[in-house]
């Protein structure tokens, strides 16, 4: 296995991990941030209001891009999987 086949494979793996994580961060942050904002606003500090609004936007996310995210796990790995009699050599 030659050093450039292991830097493809490891930038291969980062990609879809980062690709896989979006969108439950994504959606932490944005409802995050809108939390933010009302408790600035409203001047209500409670600490477990951020909890469940945002425990609830990354379950919908997850519902939401379960399926996506499924198949782009799928195909990493069974390009890896197709990919494995090159890595012999």
């Amino acid at each position: 296995m030659s050093p450039d086949m292991v830097m493809k494979i490891a930038r291969d793996a980062l990609t879809t991990a980062m690709w896989l994580s979006l969108p439950a961060l994504g959606l932490g942050l944005v409802v995050g941030v809108i939390i933010s904002i009302f408790q600035a606003t409203t001047q209500i500090q409670e600490q477990t209001l951020t909890f469940v609004p945002k425990i609830v936007a990354v379950m919908l996310g997850l519902l939401f891009f379960g399926s996506w995210m499924l198949n782009l796990i799928v195909t990493y790995t069974q390009n890896l999987y197709q990919n494995l009699p090159l890595m012999a050599r």
